[in-house]
């Protein structure tokens, strides 16, 4: 089949003709002509502070706007903002920043909550700012994450860089399993 026909055959399934359009595109800008491109890496693109971060999109439930109503946690520590009813559901509200000790998040119209798709540690991280899906390929990929203003290199696993940027992966699974975040109680 030549491609035009397959994509003559997808037009009474727009969101696949979309999938198709963006695959193809994808593999032309990698210089792959309409070949696989599983060699894509996708991930959420978030930012603390100034500096850009993109997390593993199967460790992130659903982005949320801040809620305007939690209740704090007497005897917590000051980084747990508190616990906030979201559809019916409980979620500890964490300032990500505050916790890796870089000062408290600005509560502004971009500030965003991350929730993270854990079984174990339910969570809302909360954020400056989240910037989407972000899509590299894995040889933009690099094992030594860079040093960051934000001091989270624990829970950094390498790197994607582009051009001049360069996204830190953040683990949030290592993060919600360390003993320091389990342990937010105030002493």
């Amino acid at each position: 089949m030549n491609t035009v026909t397959d994509l003559a055959a997808l037009v009474e399934q727009p969101f696949e003709l979309l999938r198709e359009l963006e695959r193809r595109s994808r593999a032309a800008v990698a210089g792959k002509g309409t070949g696989d491109i599983s060699e894509e890496w996708v991930g959420i693109g978030f930012r603390l502070g100034q500096e850009n971060f993109v997390a593993d999109r199967d460790q992130v439930r659903e982005v949320l706007m801040l809620p305007e109503a939690m209740t704090r946690v007497p005897g917590s520590k000051r980084w747990l903002l508190g616990i906030a009813n979201l559809r019916g559901h409980l979620l500890p509200l964490v300032d990500l920043k505050m916790y890796l000790g870089s000062g408290r998040t600005s509560l502004r119209r971009a500030t965003r909550v991350i929730s993270i798709n854990h079984r174990e540690v339910p969570s809302g991280l909360v954020v400056d700012e989240v910037q989407g899906f972000r899509r590299f390929m894995n040889s933009e990929y690099v094992e030594q994450a860079p040093q960051t203003a934000v001091r989270c290199e624990r829970y950094l696993h390498g790197a994607y860089e582009r051009g001049p940027d360069t996204w830190p992966v953040f683990n949030f699974y290592d993060l919600l399993e360390s003993s320091t975040f389990l342990q937010a109680s105030a002493e």
